[in-house]
């Protein structure tokens, strides 16, 4: 057994409730809310739609619920459309690093085999931040090399998967392996004009990650060094096997409380210029502009702004990875929300003109601040010569900036009231904080179920 699957696995088997943090504890009920309001705000998103339709075909023994419903399916399937759901607007928690991605969508697997096993809230606690240190450790040190970041959510959903089954460390161990070695999407996923499958990609990783660990339960085994081993990972990457420092715990502070939140659903590279702009739109008459300059860091250029789709989106996916099509909505509308990205407003003529007044660049010295700071400046020129400008170094949701428990609550009731209600979210917020004190998860996903899918 190699030394990175040695660390992984042995962290996963022997990280206890009582080894947690007040933190991290506190950080995984506000993700919660988070995750579970981006859930149930994608719900009838047509990705949604369709992963709710095929995993309603499956069976479990023992079966997982499908959020939002009273149907239940597999464990994996549960997983995964549960996990498009939350990804859908493009607004759930992000951590960056040398690689990026959104480690919240694994929740979905541990909410699935929890819900399936009945485990209670303090094993569901333990498991996500056991998924969240394995998906973020190994961020911290790999950059995507033409791969997606579901090469961390494999990793991270297999350890939390294996955490809630009670597996010991070889049945862990086992299940990374078979994730990692059959569960790894390709980076094209985000590139061009971007199909539904942007936001199924991580889940598909999370029903890999899944299954992975079930079947490591039942004594399936996996390569006995995926990734220092010859054609493993690393040699993939073509990368020297990283030196690891401490995980989580003791003195050393849990990756969960390094996550950041998004204030707005588009892609995290996006939230530094769009809070800028609706921080300037006030100062000015949207008619009277005459140009908009964005400097960034090189990661948000290349993300954002440097492929012709993202000047012109046709899809939604599209429309959320698009700083052009972003900046030109903000000043607009005076807001972005999941409205912003209607058909009707992603084709809106209206918008290209402005769209045309944008330039969007890369600032060498962000590039170099970041991802420890994600520096954006919005430059902004009127008809007559005046000049405004806005910069900032913590985006309004980083963990450095972060939103507070009643926005992160404001947020989850913005996205989740006009299909659950008010009472019902009261409900959900209620069970969230006390999760800690659950015997089982039945009446937190009760709570969640849409009434007019009950």
């Amino acid at each position: 057994m190699g030394p990175t699957i040695q660390l992984l696995s042995d962290y996963a088997s022997r990280l206890r409730y009582d080894d947690l943090s007040h933190e991290a504890i506190h950080q995984v009920k506000r993700t919660l809310v988070d995750t579970l309001g981006c859930g149930v705000g994608g719900f009838d998103g047509e990705p949604a739609v369709v992963a709710r339709r095929v995993a309603s075909r499956g069976q479990g023994k023992p079966p997982a619920r499908i959020l939002g419903t009273t149907e239940t399916t597999s464990t994996d399937l549960a997983a995964f459309a549960n996990t498009v759901l939350v990804r859908y607007l493009d607004c759930n928690d992000t951590y960056q690093a040398r690689g990026t991605g959104h480690p919240s969508d694994m929740i979905p697997g541990v909410l699935a085999l929890a819900d399936a096993h009945k485990t209670d809230g303090r094993a569901a606690i333990t498991a996500i931040v056991v998924a969240y240190e394995a998906f973020c450790r190994v961020a911290d040190q790999v950059a995507l090399k033409g791969w997606d970041q579901g090469m961390f959510v494999a990793i991270g959903a297999s350890c939390g998967a294996g955490k809630i089954l009670g597996l010991h460390q070889a049945q862990i161990a086992n299940a990374i392996s078979i994730a990692i070695t059959s569960g790894v999407p390709l980076g094209v996923t985000r590139i061009g004009e971007l199909s539904m499958w942007k936001g199924c990609a991580t889940a598909a990783a999370v029903r890999t990650g899944s299954f992975a660990a079930e079947l490591a339960a039942e004594g399936m085994t996996g390569p006995e060094d995926p990734f220092e081993g010859r054609d493993g990972l690393w040699q993939h990457l073509g990368i020297e096997p990283p030196k690891w420092g401490s995980f989580g715990g003791g003195e050393e502070p849990f990756r969960i409380t390094a996550t950041t939140f998004k204030a707005y659903p588009a892609v995290v590279h996006t939230q530094g210029p769009v809070g800028l702009v609706l921080e300037l739109r006030p100062r000015l008459s949207v008619k009277d502009i005459a140009s908009v300059h964005v400097a960034t860091y090189g990661e948000a250029v290349r993300r954002t702004a440097s492929e012709p789709q993202k000047w012109d989106p046709e899809t939604r996916e599209t429309a959320d990875h698009s700083m052009p099509y972003l900046i030109a909505a903000a000043f607009a509308d005076g807001a972005v929300t999941p409205a912003t990205f209607a058909p009707s407003r992603i084709k809106d003529p209206a918008l290209r003109p402005l769209i045309k007044k944008l330039t969007v660049v890369e600032e060498p010295e962000f590039t170099r601040r970041y991802p420890a700071e994600s520096c954006s400046r919005v430059d902004v020129t009127l008809a007559d010569g005046q000049r405004l400008t806005a910069e900032t170094r913590h985006p309004r949701g980083n963990y450095r900036n972060p939103l507070t428990d009643a926005e992160v609550e404001a947020k989850f009731r913005g996205l989740a009231e006009h299909a659950l209600g008010k009472d019902r979210c009261d409900r959900v917020l209620s069970e969230v904080w006390k999760v800690d004190q659950a015997a089982t998860l039945d009446s937190l996903l009760e709570s969640l179920v849409i009434p007019t899918r009950a």
